[in-house]
């Protein structure tokens, strides 16, 4: 199979994909994909073992990338102007998420911390959460990740200053290439306050725990 082979279709498949699905041609067409994938590594889609994995690796991916269907700024909208004259660092850490790299759909797994300097309003905890697995479910690599969170609450909650610190395990370093099974990648991105401020900066570094 060659490029002029393959069916142009343009759009994408739901995150949740029921019983129906199977009939949409985005769906034929991924499923096709996958059971060139198997045959290519010498396997037989065929077999009884595999004949289901195709619609079953379409149906893990959708649900994978879901974070291409969300809108991560609008889940910041409901905030909370009364904070009582709070105006220290909020601080969420030990955000865990799973992820898949752009290069080699490996997962990333680790863990996100955020920080951020209120000016106005507030927003639930949950919903920093929901921005990192936002982005998470994405094909992603974690320097762009970091920073489309950081960009995320920067935009939603025009605070005074955004920290967010990624450390992550990435499966392209772990499963292949090299095979280095303890390496952790960090990231990390600062706006406002907290970029001009190394002791802002200090003090998200020093809440995230030692271990993992």
């Amino acid at each position: 199979m060659n490029d002029t082979d393959l069916p142009k279709l343009s759009g994408r498949l739901p995150s949740t994909l029921d019983d129906g699905a199977v009939d949409d041609p985005r769906f034929r067409a991924a499923e096709d994909g996958i059971r060139a994938l198997l045959a290519a590594i010498g396997e037989d889609p065929g077999r009884d073992g595999l004949r289901d994995t195709p619609a079953r690796v379409v149906r893990a991916f959708a649900e994978y990338c879901a974070g291409y269907a969300q809108d991560p700024v609008a889940l910041l909208r409901k905030t909370f102007d009364e904070v009582s004259g709070y105006r220290d660092l909020v601080i969420l850490t030990d955000i865990d998420f799973v992820s898949h790299c752009e290069h080699h759909l490996a997962p990333i797994v680790g863990r996100a911390h955020i920080a951020y300097l209120p000016s106005k309003a507030v927003v639930g905890i949950s919903k920093l959460a929901r921005v990192v697995d936002a982005y998470a479910r994405r094909l992603q690599i974690q320097e762009r990740m970091t920073a489309q969170i950081a960009g995320c609450i920067e935009a939603g909650l025009a605070p005074s200053g955004v920290g967010v610190v990624v450390d992550a395990e990435h499966g392209c370093m772990t499963l292949r290439g090299v095979n280095k099974r303890a390496p952790r990648l960090r990231t990390q991105a600062f706006t406002g306050r907290l970029a001009d401020d190394p002791r802002l900066q200090q003090r998200l570094l020093d809440a995230i725990p030692t271990t993992w």
